[in-house]
């Protein structure tokens, strides 16, 4: 859809979800590469973890494994990192976006709020289809890892 003149493109994915556990059990979800690597990405891939060096600044290279059989290299960089709280992920190659999963404690457990910011508009509407879909999954998924600890 072309953007209307004066109205900014759209490059903001945003869901959140409401996980019956504490922020601390959901961040210790995201924070193990092991837990991470059984959660990350949409419904049907799996992951192998090349590095994953969980602190601000610390390079994330890994390959989603594709339930076609096709591999997909990423390379991110965790940008920040507040414990409990924030982990904000540049994703580092082709489509270029920052994701922020920020966690909110909640009545129910804690709302995670998941907010993915494409550098390009071209690129966010043409992925749009995808990322949407899969933004969900893979809180479906962090949920299911988030339950099966406890």
């Amino acid at each position: 859809m072309p953007c209307m003149k004066g109205v900014p493109a759209m490059t903001t994915f945003q869901t959140s979800r409401e996980i019956p556990a504490t922020p601390a059990a959901v961040f210790a979800a995201i924070a193990d590469p092991q837990r991470l690597a059984r959660w990350w990405g949409p419904d049907g891939f799996r992951n192998s973890f090349e590095v994953c060096e969980f602190r601000p600044g610390g390079v994330w290279k890994f390959t989603m494994h594709g339930p076609d059989g096709a591999n997909y290299p990423n390379e991110s960089v965790f940008f920040a990192i507040e414990p409990d709280r924030k982990v904000v992920i540049d994703h580092a190659c082709q489509p270029f976006f920052r994701l922020t999963v920020a966690l909110e404690p909640s009545a129910l457990g804690t709302r995670v709020h998941w907010t993915q910011v494409f550098a390009d508009a071209a690129v966010a509407a043409a992925v749009a289809h995808i990322v949407e879909p899969a933004n969900e999954q893979n809180l479906s998924r962090l949920t299911a890892e988030v339950a099966a600890a406890s």
